[in-house]
């Protein structure tokens, strides 16, 4: 794909995951590779409905910025991912709402925060870590995605939102979505004992699709 086709492609998507109120207002901020090493990353308190494919942050290969608007504060985050994970293409961050309120609950399992309730977030995903509370922007957030020792895709960070790393820009909105609507599951039958995949359904599943299950 050509750099003004990953440019496009970011808009488009970050525009539909606003239009489906899964981030809101200047929330979240997405990034990829680009061809030649670098990175094309959301500015800094832009909204996901309004980027502009020229304005976007560019930085070269050795992490320089070059062109485009002023970076989202949360660039420790994303260069994390992309340092100890070598098949990161695009890492996506949201404050989307179940996913939020889900983090918040006093008997989640920080090494595996979703709950298996189908197939396709174990797919996508894999186990998904919940980190502490940061102050935005907290450089800790990135030293404790360091870590983990690029071992996780995806993490929740409490109280503020998710973030996943994709092979690509498409491949991680798809698996951020799907973190968004198992969390969704999760609230909307919190306290009525759903039936849960069981251990050998989850364990065949990480057997059959190859899954990060450490």
């Amino acid at each position: 794909m050509t750099e003004a086709g990953l440019r496009e492609q970011i808009c488009v998507l970050a525009k539909s995951l606003f239009d489906r109120g899964l981030t809101h207002g200047s929330t979240g901020n997405i990034s990829a590779r680009t061809g030649d090493g670098g990175l094309l990353v959301s500015p800094t308190g832009s909204s996901f409905g309004r980027l502009d494919p020229g304005r976007l942050s560019r930085f070269d290969s050795k992490g320089i910025l070059i062109d485009g608007d002023k970076p989202t504060k949360e660039m420790p985050l994303h260069s994390a991912f992309y340092e100890t994970r070598s098949t990161a293409g695009a890492v996506v961050h949201l404050h989307s709402c179940h996913s939020v309120a889900l983090s918040l609950m006093p008997d989640i399992d920080d090494d595996n925060f979703l709950p298996p309730l189908t197939p396709y977030g174990i797919m996508k995903l894999g186990k998904v870590k919940l980190l502490p509370f940061f102050l935005p922007g907290d450089p800790a957030m990135g030293d404790a995605v360091r870590g983990l020792a690029g071992k996780r895709s995806a993490v929740m960070l409490a109280n503020h939102g998710p973030v996943v790393a994709g092979k690509d820009v498409e491949a991680a909105c798809n698996a951020i979505e799907e973190l968004e609507d198992t969390a969704r599951l999760a609230m909307l039958t919190r306290g009525q004992q759903p039936r849960r995949l069981s251990d050998e359904q989850v364990r065949a599943l990480v057997t059959q699709f190859n899954i990060e299950w450490d």
